[in-house]
């Protein structure tokens, strides 16, 4: 795999970066993932190159109207989306930029004069999902050379993750390495006790990377909603399910007092803490009490701390502890299947 920081400024200047980020945010006020590219972008602009930053956002619906009203959009499109348009974006990057943005809504067969720009969302394109080679060829006319600092999409067959890679020089960007280095560390040789935590309205998704992290990990803590929907879960000595919980309408929605005190005292003892899904429906205040204790602790813990997941980083976020963990992963279902041991398309891609 190439790296980023392996080119010369002499190979950077004057030449167009197509450069991958994931500005996928459920909220447009959220911009831990569009600040989490800023080092990348900046060192490409440091060393006089150009960026054209490829993202997607949502799911967008097909356009079902008229044909006056799919007129109005210039064709520019296949699918279309308002509350979608990668445009929010833009006061963001120049809050950290503090430089001229160029927004394209549509795919220029030419760049035009600039050193920053931003395409609309991939997605409203439907080539993007479809992984699509003819897709990406119209992207790859606009570079020079591609490099992928999206950790988040990197389990994704799409034609900006996969195709480009192909047919331009490719490289990892600075996020996407440092995601890789302390994901690889904390599987391959993590120091112990490792205790991992499983979170999140969707217990049974983690179920791969729960039996892959059996064998490294000397505990795993589930969120309540395991209560709920547990049932897929391996059993284990090493995994501790909620022996209490707070809830309504016969649903778990936070752990109680007698579980919190125990995680607490297993989180006192590891040496490494994974941490992946809050541990109720914190977004409610009743709810959030088990989530913000953990995240306190696991903040003033001498253990090497990675927490990932966006309503994980949302929840640090909130609180204000982003510094204190060790390292924040901006990959949700990238974290999860890299855990699992699952090779993704997207790094695989690079090699």
């Amino acid at each position: 795999m190439r790296f980023l920081r392996q080119l010369s400024a002499k190979e950077l200047k004057d030449k167009i970066c197509l450069l991958r980020v994931d500005f996928n945010v459920e909220s447009n006020e959220d911009s831990f993932r569009i600040a989490a590219s800023i080092p990348t972008i900046k060192y490409l602009l440091k060393k006089k190159a150009r960026v054209v930053l490829l993202s997607h956002k949502g799911r967008p619906i097909q356009v079902q109207s008229s044909k006056l009203k799919v007129k109005s959009l210039g064709s520019k499109y296949d699918f279309y989306n308002f509350d979608l348009s990668l445009k929010f974006a833009l006061p963001i990057l120049k809050k950290h930029l503090k430089t001229t943005i160029k927004f394209l809504d549509k795919i220029p067969e030419k760049l035009p004069k600039g050193k920053l720009f931003l395409l609309e969302n991939l997605r409203f394109w439907k080539g993007e999902e479809a992984n699509d080679r003819e897709f990406a060829k119209r992207l790859a006319v606009i570079g020079d050379f591609y490099i992928n600092d999206a950790f988040a999409v990197c389990h994704r067959a799409n034609a900006s993750v996969t195709q480009l890679p192909k047919l331009l020089p490719a490289y990892c960007g600075l996020l996407l390495e440092k995601e890789l280095a302390n994901l690889s560390g904390v599987m391959k040789s993590p120091k112990k006790p490792l205790v991992v935590i499983f979170g999140g309205a969707k217990i049974a998704d983690k179920t791969p990377a729960i039996k892959n992290l059996l064998k490294k990990s000397d505990r795993i803590l589930l969120g309540s909603a395991a209560v709920n929907n547990g049932k897929y879960i391996p059993i284990s000595e090493k995994i501790i399910h909620p022996i209490d919980w707070l809830g309504e309408d016969y649903l778990a929605l936070d752990i109680g007092s007698l579980t919190l005190e125990w995680y607490l005292q297993e989180l006192k003892k590891a040496k490494t803490i994974i941490w992946n899904g809050p541990l109720g429906k914190f977004e409610d205040k009743k709810y959030a009490k088990g989530s913000i204790i953990v995240a306190n602790v696991i903040a003033e813990s001498k253990a090497f701390s990675l927490a990932g997941g966006g309503e994980t980083t949302q929840l640090i976020a909130q609180l204000g502890m982003e510094k204190k963990f060790n390292f924040l992963s901006t990959g949700g279902g990238a974290m999860l299947e890299f855990l699992a041991g699952k090779k993704l398309p997207g790094i695989e891609a690079l090699k």
